[in-house]
């Protein structure tokens, strides 16, 4: 090998390496139901996201059992699985609340949500377990939500679905820390993490969250947000953006999930569009997984 061919080999060697550092994470890329178009029957919404490069979906609950059976049928048509399912009635009837009535339509939205879920085959419903309000302290939200959380153990573990509790903006498990030794309390692997890698960058950093749940995380949610500098009001306002628009540090998460050895569903949870948008949204999830 003469010195010039060293060089150019040399070269390409340096120029491929930090590609083949940045692996492709082994997460399935997952997109919310309500983002697909609503003008299309069920059978081709779903059609739909799996030719936009989607493995799987997330759907809200349903106490129709016919739209039930609907839902299931049609993604198991496309090939694409419900891997989990949206509670609906945790922000309006919060676990949390002091009312009896409220607390019982909560309790039994979950136990719809969960019923969903067996019949689809999901393994997880997403449950926003408390809101802190001036009725209800941090403190109570704490003890009311985790006490009928307990109660729903039992029927999440006959379903063989977790219960994933995430974080929002509801005033409620603020830091990492919190949100851990919220899940622990439980001692239960029926209770984990589902978590939002937007909805904390107000007040931390999504990679830092990841590495302290770490394995309680058993779901995850990606969104992207942007901090623009107002100069009528001299003030700072965020908006949600497109994933990669924003201000969030992708490569810093990538690291941080190969880190924790995350290979679960990543829902993609945005605004709808239509086939054109969606495929552009699933091309972005490939660069945030390849470490881009």
């Amino acid at each position: 090998m003469d010195r010039r061919t060293f060089l150019q080999t040399t070269a390409a060697a340096a120029a491929a390496a930090p590609l083949a550092m940045a692996a492709r994470l082994p997460i399935k890329k997952s997109v919310l139901a309500s983002m697909l178009p609503k003008e299309l029957s069920w059978p081709d919404r779903f059609r739909l996201a799996k030719d936009c490069g989607f493995e799987a979906v997330e759907c809200g609950t349903t106490d129709d059992l016919a739209e039930e059976t609907t839902i299931g049928k049609a993604a198991s048509g496309a090939g694409l699985r419900i891997h989990s399912v949206m509670n609906r009635d945790h922000w309006k009837y919060p676990l949390s609340s002091a009312d009896a009535s409220t607390v019982a339509t909560s309790v039994n939205g979950m136990k719809i949500s969960l019923r969903n879920a067996q019949a689809w085959g999901a393994d997880t419903v997403l449950l926003v377990p408390a809101v802190v309000n001036p009725e209800t302290s941090y403190g109570d939200a704490w003890k009311r939500s985790q006490e009928q959380i307990r109660k729903l153990i039992p029927a999440a573990e006959k379903a063989k679905v977790v219960i994933a509790v995430e974080e929002v903006w509801n005033k409620f498990l603020l830091s990492p820390l919190e949100f851990a030794r919220y899940v622990d309390d439980f001692k239960s692997p029926w209770v984990k993490a589902y978590f939002d890698v937007g909805n904390v960058v107000l007040y931390g950093y999504p990679q830092d969250w990841i590495r302290t749940l770490n394995k309680r995380i058993v779901k995850l949610h990606l969104k992207d947000f942007q901090f623009k500098q107002d100069p009528q009001i001299k003030k700072q306002t965020a908006d949600w953006v497109n994933l990669r628009d924003g201000q969030i540090d992708w490569k810093a998460i990538h690291a941080a999930l190969a880190e924790i050895g995350y290979s679960g569903n990543a829902t993609v949870e945005l605004s709808g569009g239509d086939e054109a948008y969606l495929k552009d949204v699933s091309h972005r999830v490939d660069l945030i997984l390849e470490g881009a």
